[in-house]
Formats: C-alpha cells, sequence, structure tokens
C-alpha cells in the first residue's frame, strides 16, 4: 500500500463526491450554458463577497489570466521570490503576458506592505512600470505560512494608494481561513482578484477558480478562451468543486492536526537535522546532508511512503484528504525504519 505525501494534489474523490458528480446537470460552458458551472461561479464568488467567478482548469491557469488582464507590456509585477508564479508556472509570467517581475525577500514566503513600498519603482522611464501585486496564501515554498489579517489590509491600503493591482494565489487559501481569525468574505474585498484551488487539499480530481468584478471576469472568459481553457460539458467536474466548497473546507483542520503529529515523530529521529514550524497541512523536515537527504527519499520511495525533495537537503511531507489517522500510523511506522 502506497502513502503518497508527495502533495495534496495526489487526492481521489471520495465516493460521496462521486456521486454527486454523476447527478451533475451539464451544458455547454463555452456558450455559458453549464449550469452546474454556472451554480459552482456563483456560489464562490458569493462566499468571497466578489462580483463573479471563472472555472478553470488549473491554478497556473487561473493565476496566469489574472496577471494577463491586470498588467500591459511593458510592466512589472511584485511578488516574494519564492511565489508560486514565479519558480513554478514555467516563465508563464514573461511567455504569456511580456512584463517582467520583480521579486522580494519576504519572511517564510510572505510580504508586508513595507518591504512592497520599498520595492516600488521610481517613476523613470529607465524602469518597467510596477502595476500589480502579487501574494501567496498559504505560502507553499514557505512551509503554508498563513498572512496576518491586518497586514493584508495594510498591504491593500498600499495598492490603492499606489494604484496598484493586488492578486491573490489562494490555492491553499483555505488552509489559512481555518487556521485564522478571518473568513472568506473577509479577505474577499480586499483583492481585485482571487485564484482558488479545488483540487488541493478540498479533494477534487480537477480545477480551480479565478474571481473578480464583473468585467475582469469577461476579459478573463476571453483569455480563457484564446488559451484554450474553454470547457464544454465541465459541469461534472464543477460538480466536484461545489462539493468541496460545501463540504471539505472545515475538514482541513484534520489535516493540519495530522501534520503536527507526523511532525512530532519526525524530529527524533536521527536521520532529521530539524523539522521546521508547522503552519497548515505542509512538514518540512531538514537532513544532515543531500546525501543523506536522496538516501532518506529512495529508502521511503521502497517502503512506500512517498515524500518530495523541497530544497537543498530539504524534504516535504503534506497531509490531505486520503491521509486518514490509520495511514498516518502505518507511515510513522515505515518511516522509523528508514535507517
Amino acid at each position: 500500500m502506497i502513502i503518497d505525501f508527495r502533495s495534496d494534489t495526489v487526492t481521489k474523490p471520495t465516493k460521496e463526491m462521486l456521486r454527486y458528480m454523476m447527478k451533475a446537470n451539464v451544458g455547454d460552458d463555452v456558450y455559458g450554458e453549464d449550469p452546474s458551472v454556472n451554480e459552482l461561479q456563483e456560489y464562490a464568488a458569493k462566499l468571497f463577497k466578489k462580483d463573479s467567478a471563472l472555472f478553470c482548469a488549473s491554478g497556473t491557469m487561473s493565476n496566469q489570466i489574472a496577471i494577463k488582464i491586470s498588467t500591459n507590456s511593458p510592466g512589472e509585477l511584485i511578488c516574494e521570490e519564492m511565489s508560486h508564479i514565479y519558480k513554478y508556472e514555467g516563465g508563464g509570467i514573461a511567455f504569456n503576458s511580456g512584463i517582467s517581475t520583480k521579486l522580494i525577500k519576504g519572511d517564510k514566503g510572505r510580504l508586508t506592505a513595507c518591504t512592497i513600498e520599498s520595492s516600488i519603482n521610481p517613476k523613470d522611464i529607465h524602469f518597467p512600470e510596477n502595476q500589480l501585486v502579487c501574494i501567496e496564501n498559504t505560502s507553499n515554498k514557505g512551509g503554508g505560512t498563513i498572512y496576518d489579517f491586518e497586514e493584508l489590509k495594510k498591504i491593500r491600503k498600499l495598492c490603492e494608494k499606489q494604484n496598484l493591482r493586488l492578486h491573490l494565489d489562494g490555492a491553499r487559501v483555505f488552509n489559512a481561513i481555518v487556521e485564522s481569525n478571518y473568513t472568506a468574505a473577509d479577505i474577499g474585498p480586499l483583492f481585485n482578484t482571487i485564484s482558488i484551488c479545488l483540487s488541493k487539499g478540498l479533494g477534487t480530481p480537477v480545477g480551480s477558480l479565478l474571481l473578480g468584478n464583473h468585467s475582469d471576469i469577461e476579459k478573463a472568459r476571453r483569455i480563457r478562451k484564446i488559451i484554450g481553457g474553454g470547457m464544454r460539458q465541465s459541469g461534472y467536474i464543477a460538480a466536484a468543486g461545489l462539493f468541496a466548497l460545501k463540504n471539505n473546507i472545515h475538514r482541513l483542520k484534520e489535516d493540519h492536526i495530522r501534520a503536527i503529529a507526523l511532525a512530532e515523530e519526525l524530529k527524533v529521529l536521527n536521520w532529521v537535522k530539524n523539522v521546521l514550524p508547522v503552519y497548515t497541512n505542509i512538514v518540512i523536515v531538514e537532513t544532515h546532508s543531500e546525501k543523506e537527504m536522496n538516501l532518506a527519499i529512495d529508502k521511503l520511495n521502497k517502503l512506500n511512503v512517498k515524500c518530495s525533495v523541497f530544497g537543498p537537503c530539504q524534504i516535504r511531507f503534506v497531509t490531505h484528504l486520503d491521509i486518514t489517522d490509520e495511514l498516518l500510523h502505518e507511515a510513522i511506522k515505515r518511516i522509523k525504519n528508514v535507517f
């Protein structure tokens, strides 16, 4: 039996989700006639107090569309140096939008209004015009770190003052929400656009949503079509997203509890140099050397425990819907037999 901690994207739909999907009422979404897609978009938009939403194939697609509709070449966006939109979206910022990127070193993947303000270019023809700020909540490369609500409000105020648009890469925003003192409705109005992923901790097989005002989403729909993202009877997978938003948000807390339990067990192992603080569902282990890291991953694979390289001498474990208490206990037993 394989126990897969590589990512929360590896989840399979539950029987309940599959039944919900099979009952979906569908149409042609390119014509805007798929009732299940429309219901999902309306539900998500209302959740975050946004006007409208667009169902997309992936978080990369929804992020890249958001960047495209929020910028004009030549221009520049500002983001944290470990941001997913910069590191893991295939150079899409330059390819799709033709703009440059200002990278800022933050605190475990998080930016502050002060660091953003100090990075804004002067009004000088030698520099590209800053047009967009992108933040990621939770921060993947930061180890699942969460933004403070007061800091989000400061960032929004700064962006308004500097005439900058603000985008949230909310691939794991619900993980942040269940651990914080704010709701989707609280943070939604702070951003011009928001991308939320349905196929990570929420457990759907595929899909993300881009949220914004009516004008932005109409522009986004056109860009989605241009890049081949228009889907036809996509209501079957949209239904999975609707089920997830209605049933799987609060259970994310279980993933966080299991991540903490896993971290405590890993701390005492002799091949583990350090376990970074656990904020949500991501556990980052530091080994003594890269050789030891590679050896540990190889042995874990042979024990059918999958994890991933996260950086120099770092291994990432991600808890998710398919990691039950029983599987976690079994995984811990196997991990203790690595060396």
